[in-house]
């Protein structure tokens, strides 16, 4: 019963169970049915108690549909709680056994604000601010100082660190602010428990006797620490079983490494391989441009996606001349497909490399009457940063009360509760707004606060400025003036920022086709059609706007993936800061957002000027490595814009140095340096420290350097 209606693939993924076992599981192959009916194949055909396998996902919600999967299959009366994620089994373990470090089993856990209030305290103790570091900035460093577990015996003796610099003077404050609240922020959750595992071999006993067998769901996404967790667990009983794909690899910013799915055969000799490449998601036609597209990457297990359904529509792309075309277009074609082909807006998902693109197809969607909802985010005029510079101008402009109780203390001017509401009485008593309330007042001993002083007078002088300014620039001045700029930058979040810049664009994009000067009144006007418009009427029936992160994992029946423009996707900083692995992970995004699709899937983009970039956008570079026989281009793309984008793109990062690998320690052959020794190897750089010492020097080298070979 329980292997009824599996493939044969599917069916050797889950009735093999002893041993080292892994799954190159392709986009819509059943990925999670297998690994479910695997799970439960061990307990009713087996005779295993759920308490002794361990099951890891990557987030609580794949962790509670898998439970919930199993439960259907072997019923309610076992314990489930070791189907969960890395973190989750990790805090099992801690919550019984950190006491062999002298913590308390009710220790902490730290979310991401609660470390940022950490760090507040920290920046006032040491005199730092925004000009110095974000805070963006300290926990990546704090993450990267956490990358070993060298750290742990520091912050558990409550050791001053000999801090040679102001960023270690944070890292060793913030140790000792962990110790004192008996704290752990999510990094130390895996770290603790692998140091307690290989400090302490009783503890580690207990566990491996306890987990007879391992199953890891998107094993691609897993850090070397978490791999090193279930290999230590696995060392036993020796059957760890591992499901993932290394296309769908996206997750390498922050850890993940696809070379543990794709090397795991060479950790493990013996290990059965095993792959699952029927789809039972898309058309042959979106299957073939997958297919396409990620085969130009080099670390990857081969796999071609086939399907046995037939027929499907063309793979379109549209080039527009702008983004209002762009936009234009895509609601067009939804309007098509609900009244032609009969197609629900639920059925359509708006797919996009970054959140700020979606601020011009909200728009179209707005102005269409189309409803749709945002997964994983806010509409892009509800977000915080948004409606926060725009209260700034409703407030200018009208000195409405709501624009002024949202930025009176955005940012914190230390007007708080007693104060606002003593200035609601006398503006109730007087029968005026509360803006006209403190103006009127200002003087008062008691509403003449320095914030509310220095706050009258910004907005005394934006009103005069928004009469000398186009409103663009009045825009940048509030952002400066209020300080807004300065919390922003200060937290260190780019997406935010990104949000400001598109605003601001797409402000200039008005004042520079419009005929007639854009005001503030008639951009006020205009905008309240996209933050006041009720969309929600239709519940359920909404066109599903998200990044290609948060759809992993998910399909649709039409899927548009727009915005698809070089240094959007693939992804300029990225690419400067990662090179040719940035290049290979954002093709793998690529890839995610291409399977998604069942039944039709669009690629848009348009001409204009990035300013993110600081040149005219062009086409992604990946739709010119599709050949053109397996979609139909529609929109007017020139001939010269063809020609410079093909030229302007003709900068293939060479990715061959994935094929011949040194490690630390290797002696190489260089063609003008001669002999050298690997003294480090960066992945996230794509180099190799080498010294030489025919001149005496440490050079950095990248993989792709094809000069490099070993010294025989």
């Amino acid at each position: 019963m329980l292997l009824s209606d599996l493939n044969d693939k599917q069916i050797q993924a889950v009735t093999e169970t002893e041993g080292y076992i892994r799954v190159i599981a392709g986009a819509g192959s059943g990925k999670t049915r297998a690994l479910a009916t695997r799970f439960a194949y061990i307990v009713n055909e087996l005779g295993i108690n759920p308490a002794n396998i361990l099951c890891v996902t990557f987030t609580n919600k794949a962790a509670l549909e898998m439970r919930n999967r199993v439960k259907k299959m072997i019923g309610n009366d076992y314990d489930l709680s070791y189907i969960t994620t890395y973190h989750g089994f990790c805090v099992r373990v801690l919550r019984e056994d950190i006491h062999k470090v002298r913590y308390p089993k009710n220790f902490i856990i730290l979310d991401a604000e609660d470390q940022k209030a950490i760090l507040r305290e920290i920046f006032e103790e040491l005199n730092l601010d925004s000009k110095n570091f974000t805070f963006k900035q300290i926990l990546n460093y704090i993450a990267n100082q956490k990358y070993n577990l060298d750290y742990i015996p520091t912050l558990l003796a409550g050791e001053e660190r000999g801090a040679k610099n102001d960023l270690e003077k944070i890292f060793s404050k913030y140790l000792d602010k962990q110790l004192r609240n008996y704290a752990l922020d999510f990094d130390d959750l895996v770290n603790f428990t692998l140091y307690i595992y290989l400090n302490n071999p009783d503890v580690l006993k207990k566990w491996q006797e306890r987990i007879h067998y391992i199953q890891v769901d998107e094993m691609q996404d897993s850090s070397e620490e978490q791999y090193r967790l279930v290999k230590l667990l696995s060392n036993q009983h020796e059957n760890l079983f591992v499901v993932g794909d290394p296309d769908q690899t996206i997750y390498e910013w922050r850890g993940a490494r696809p070379e543990i799915l794709v090397h795991f055969d060479e950790d493990f000799k013996g290990t059965q391989t095993i792959i699952m490449n029927q789809n039972y998601r898309s058309t042959p036609k979106i299957l073939t441009l997958g297919n396409h597209i990620i085969k130009n990457n080099i670390l990857r297990v081969h796999k071609d996606m086939f399907t046995e359904t037939e027929g499907g529509v063309d793979v379109i792309h549209f080039h527009a001349r702008s983004e209002f075309e762009e936009g234009l277009w895509i609601v067009n074609e939804i309007k098509r497909l609900k009244k032609e082909e009969k197609s629900s807006y639920s059925d359509v998902a708006v797919l996009y490399r970054a959140n700020y693109i979606s601020r011009n197809i909200e728009q179209s969607l707005i102005q269409a009457g189309i409803p749709y909802s945002i997964y994983g985010g806010i509409r892009f005029f509800e977000r915080k940063e948004i409606k926060d510079i725009l209260s700034y101008l409703r407030l200018v402009e009208t000195g409405d009360n709501l624009s002024f109780l949202r930025v009176i203390n955005s940012p914190t001017r230390g007007l708080g509760k007693k104060y606002i509401e003593l200035l609601k009485d006398v503006a109730y008593r007087q029968r005026v707004s509360l803006l006209e309330a403190l103006e009127t007042h200002i003087d008062r001993s008691d509403l003449a606060r320095p914030g509310a002083v220095e706050f009258i007078k910004l907005l005394r002088k934006f009103r005069t400025r928004k009469n000398e300014v186009k409103v663009s620039d009045l825009v940048k001045e509030i952002l400066d003036e209020s300080g807004l700029t300065d919390v922003l930058r200060r937290d260190g979040d780019a997406e935010r920022l990104e949000n400001i810049t598109e605003l601001i664009n797409s402000i200039i994009i008005i004042e520079t086709t419009d005929k007639e000067p854009l005001t503030l009144d008639r951009y006020l006007q205009e905008i309240s059609l996209y933050t006041d418009i009720d969309l929600e009427k239709e519940e359920d029936n909404k066109v599903k706007l998200m990044t290609i992160h948060i759809a992993k994992g998910l399909e649709f029946p039409h899927v548009f993936l727009c915005g698809f423009n070089d240094g959007v996707l693939p992804n300029a900083t990225s690419i400067k800061e990662r090179g040719f692995r940035a290049i290979e992970e954002e093709r793998r995004l690529t890839y995610v957002a291409v399977t998604r699709a069942e039944n039709s899937f669009y690629m848009t983009e348009s001409e204009g000027f990035n300013s993110r970039t600081g040149v005219n956008k062009m086409p992604s570079r990946f739709i010119f490595e599709i050949s053109e026989n397996l979609f139909v281009r529609k929109g007017i793309m020139k001939p010269e814009i063809l020609k410079e984008a093909k030229e302007q793109l003709n900068i293939k990062i060479d990715v061959s140095g994935f094929q011949e690998r040194f490690r630390v320690g290797d002696w190489v052959s260089h063609p003008i340096w001669e002999k050298g020794k690997v003294m480090e190897v960066n992945e996230d750089r794509g180099e190799y420290k080498i010294e030489f010492p025919k001149i005496n020097k440490v050079k950095p080298i990248t993989f792709t350097f094809k000069g490099l070979i070993p010294e025989k």
